[in-house]
């Protein structure tokens, strides 16, 4: 272990005030330490009282980051012990932010770079990284940042916090953790006149070049990190999908935000039929938006509905989307291939319009655009669900179709209300509403600690729907009661070590599974 100065730069095993007198002597800290013996419980609320004093959510960011950078540990402890306070800051909304400033804020960029200039040398440099028993990859290439666009490199911090919420959310070791930036460039001419933008100041690589690159890159983490799953985050849409099926079947991987919202999004529907009565396969279910998140969200859906007994198309029957040109129909020429199997033969119309014909029970956003569930919209839907179940997914909070007082307010009390970012306590007539917060930081860290635990070959649909079921089951009779369709977010640790014991009994009972099967599954998932 490192002694004296150079222990108090060693952001994994620095513990500030927490050292004790013997190992003050034993490390060569005399001296380099105010007096003080604190437990780690107290420096905790040292940082929290420090974070209150600011107003400012990207400051509070930045001393979080600032604080990982010098003391890993107590970081974390922070982290766990007052998640529900400290999420928004370290992910979303705040990270929206802070990846539009990272050229400008960032202090240590925490993340490995990979640009076109590193092209038959990925698998070498990769070795660079100080660990080399990587767990799980979290990797962009900057492109579809939440809902904000082509961010370039300044999109690194999307994989720093999602595996920050791997190590608070699910336990698994920061140091089995890497996140990537695949800089291809921007094709943002404002981040390429920057001039201290920090990315590949070109615009971006794309078709056979780029592709080419993410098949070595892939490769170079087989050979690399053979145990490693990847975890694919905001790519454009079609870039999406064509990696997603892709790699599928070839290396343990996943697409959080087609699969993850989608298994978080399915709970949430689950869990809405407690309130509303209505059995899910019975279900018809409307999205405003045909990208990435919303067609992986009914793709699972679909999966489900199978499981309950339906054939595809009756399964798809019940799904039903609008886009920018109105209800998604066969015969439109516009469509793309992820759309076509929800192309169902109706008559265009308008998204209002399409509310009043096809009577919908279930109303999914996931367009990026604020504003887009108007009083309009919610009306429409409360005038033909005694409960209309709402879900505006996209985000940061600007980005949400609407917010939750407005579907309080324009529903009379009636919406069950779920949103992708959080939204505080709302007061509808005297009832007290807590909207839950359809975050996949519920479904993504179980999912890949499971993964991990068990070594699966491959991450199947399968592992999705367990999960969905799992959170569904997880929310109680006071959560609903309280307008939620999610657990608390203090509970997430137990939430993740659920769905990872599921996870790892279905790969194991799939023959996925690259560990042997022990005879605890729930213990040893504690140790991947």
């Amino acid at each position: 272990m490192k002694k004296g100065a150079e222990l108090l730069r060693d952001k994994r095993n620095y513990r500030s005030l927490a050292f004790t007198r013997e190992e003050r002597d034993s490390l060569g800290l005399r001296g380099l330490l105010p007096y003080p013996v604190v437990d780690q419980g107290q420096l905790v609320e040292r940082v929290m009282m420090a974070l209150r004093k600011r107003d400012d959510a990207l400051e509070r960011y930045m001393m979080l980051s600032a604080l990982q950078e010098r003391n890993e540990r107590l970081y974390y402890r922070t982290i766990i012990d007052h998640i529900e306070e400290l999420l928004p800051v370290i992910y979303t909304p705040t990270v929206g932010q802070a990846c539009k400033e990272f050229s400008h804020i960032t202090r240590e960029p925490k993340g490995f770079f990979i640009t076109p200039e590193d092209r038959g040398d990925i698998a070498s440099i990769l070795g660079n990284w100080p660990e080399q028993d990587i767990h799980v990859i979290v990797v962009t290439d900057g492109q579809r940042i939440l809902g904000l666009g082509d961010l370039g490199a300044n999109g690194l911090g999307i994989p720093v916090g999602k595996l920050a919420l791997y190590t608070a959310c699910a336990g698994i070791p920061p140091q089995h953790c890497l996140p990537v930036l695949l800089d291809v460039g921007t094709n943002d001419p404002a981040l390429l006149a920057d001039p201290l933008y920090l990315g590949y100041p070109h615009r971006r690589l794309e078709g056979e070049d780029y592709f080419s690159l993410l098949e070595e890159f892939v490769m170079a983490v087989q050979q690399r990190f053979p145990n490693a799953l990847i975890q694919f985050e905001d790519f454009l849409t079609p870039n999406a999908y064509a990696l997603l099926n892709t790699y599928r079947d070839r290396v343990p991987c996943f697409n959080d935000d087609i699969q993850g919202t989608a298994a978080v999004a399915l709970a949430g529907v689950l869990a809405s039929s407690r309130i509303t009565g209505n059995a899910f396969k019975d279900a018809r279910v409307m999205f405003l938006g045909a990208g990435s998140a919303a067609t992986g969200i009914a793709d699972l859906m679909v999966v489900a509905l199978m499981d309950e007994g339906l054939d595809p198309d009756e399964a798809r029957e019940r799904l039903w989307f609008v886009d920018v040109k109105g209800l998604v129909v066969k015969g439109r020429d516009d469509l793309m291939a992820h759309s076509l199997p929800y192309a169902h033969e109706h008559a265009p119309m308008s998204f209002p319009d399409a509310i009043a014909a096809l009577r919908p029970d279930v109303l999914i956003g996931a367009t990026g655009a604020p504003g887009t569930f108007t009083m309009e919209v919610i009306e429409r839907m409360s005038a033909i669900n005694a409960r209309p179940v709402i879900f505006a997914l996209s985000n940061p909070t600007s980005k949400a179709e609407c917010t939750a007082e407005q579907a309080y307010a324009w529903s009379k009390g009636k919406a069950v209300f779920s949103s992708g970012s959080p939204f505080g306590e709302c007061i509808y007539e005297g009832r007290v509403f807590r909207p839950g917060q359809g975050n996949n930081a519920y479904v993504f860290p179980g999912i890949g600690l499971g993964a991990v635990a068990a070594r699966a070959q491959r991450i199947p649909e399968a592992f999705f729907l367990t999960a969905a079921r799992t959170l569904a089951s997880l929310v109680s009779e006071e959560d609903l009661a309280a307008g939620s369709l999610y657990p608390r977010l203090r509970d997430i640790r137990q939430v993740s070590l659920a769905i990872a014991t599921k996870v790892a009994e279905q790969a194991h009972a799939l023959g996925l599974a690259r560990r042997a099967r022990p005879f605890d599954i729930e213990g040893y998932v504690y140790d991947p």
